[in-house]
């Protein structure tokens, strides 16, 4: 977790949030070997995949970027920026491999450029490694709910969400369980969002869900009983899509001391299952040889959604918080972003909505008590 608006909002509602920052430093995957990566000062001179001048490119980045005003580039592709900005060949290689890794997208010509150089910036800051990983997050999340009274309906599924003269009435599940609300949350795909609302076709969902491109990584996640390269254990591929991180280094995952070490290959929209755990293997091949031979269990999830939509350049409009042409009707989600990455775009999008229930609530109670105002 990057520090970013997920971290503030977790803080704000009191989540303990256990676990450690790990070492940023890491290794750079060019042409089938390992290189130190420019991760910090001694780093940056030592690295062998950088010339001089390339090395002081990444330097002189490296002290104004916390500083740059990303907004001025959302309207840019990542491509164009990157090819506009910086001139030393490896330099754009990396940034391009940082920026991947910062986002899980491998479409730098779609991907607008300011909102994933903020995410880069976000992570300048440190990131955390959670405890018993993301499901810790959410049972507490779950728990602190409850504390407020929030009721959960589980295991019923919804058929639809039905509305009237442009208001919305009630979610219509489908063992004939009504919950009858003038605000509705809709945190599904924009996919789901669609088929769950009534003329869908003529509202803003539509255009949502025509102009959400999905984006997907292949993932292979290790438990080793020790890592053969204990100095291996954060590795960027620089000119293939794949990324590994030992996350044990830093968060309690096992109960038995098993290092849990997850790699990843960003996808495009063409994947082959085969090909991709092949790359993946390879990868942990050249980090961690021998790591057949200290393996306790391996899990293979061949396309994962990581997020519905992104922030890119074939966007019609950014969705939500309402849907306009339905009262009392909003998205929230990752993939309802108004510049936001990932988790960010999640907490963001919901604290968007609550937001314009609560106005629109206050803009109701108004006319009441102007009426009673005595001049």
């Amino acid at each position: 977790m990057y520090s970013g608006d997920a971290l503030a909002t977790f803080r704000e509602l009191g989540l303990r949030l256990q676990g450690n920052q790990p070492s940023i430093d890491g290794y750079g995957i060019w042409k089938g070997k390992l290189s130190t990566l420019p991760m910090g000062v001694k780093s940056l001179f030592t690295t062998p995949l950088l010339s001089w001048k390339g090395k002081l490119e990444v330097a002189a980045w490296l002290t104004k970027l916390g500083k740059l005003d990303t907004h001025q580039y959302d309207q840019i592709s990542l491509r164009e920026w990157i090819e506009a900005n910086l001139r030393d060949p490896m330099v754009r290689n990396l940034f391009y491999s940082l920026l991947r890794t910062a986002s899980y997208v491998a479409a730098p010509d779609l991907q607008a450029a300011g909102p994933v150089l903020k995410q880069l910036q976000n992570s300048l800051q440190g990131v955390l490694y959670l405890d018993r990983g993301w499901g810790a997050l959410v049972d507490e999340l779950r728990e602190k709910a409850s504390e407020y009274g929030v009721r959960f309906l589980t295991k019923s599924h919804v058929h639809c969400i039905e509305h009237q003269d442009g208001k919305v009435q009630q979610v219509l599940c489908e063992d004939g369980t009504k919950v009858k609300a003038s605000h509705i949350v809709v945190t599904t795909p924009p996919s789901v969002a669609y088929q769950l609302v009534p003329r869908a076709e003529a509202t803003a969902l539509h255009t949502w869900k025509e102009q959400a491109m999905e984006v997907t990584a292949a993932c292979l996640d290790v438990a080793l009983r020790r890592l053969p390269k204990p100095k291996q254990q954060f590795v960027y591929g620089i000119d293939q899509p794949v990324f590994l991180s030992n996350q044990s280094r830093a968060a309690y995952l096992s109960e038995d001391g098993a290092q849990v070490v997850c790699v990843i290959k960003y996808q495009g929209r063409e994947t082959n299952s085969e090909k991709d755990l092949q790359d993946l293997e390879q990868t942990l091949d050249l980090v961690q040889p021998g790591w057949r031979d200290e393996l306790v269990v391996k899990q293979y999830l061949p396309k994962i959604t990581v997020c519905h939509d992104f922030m890119h350049l074939q966007r019609e409009e950014n969705p939500g918080p309402a849907v306009p042409e339905i009262k009392g009707l909003y998205v929230a989600g990752e993939w309802a972003s108004h510049g936001e990455l990932l988790v960010d775009a999640a907490t963001a999008s919901a604290k968007r909505a609550v937001q314009h229930i609560l106005s629109h609530e206050e803009m109701e109670r108004r006319p009441y008590y102007e009426h009673r105002n005595i001049v």
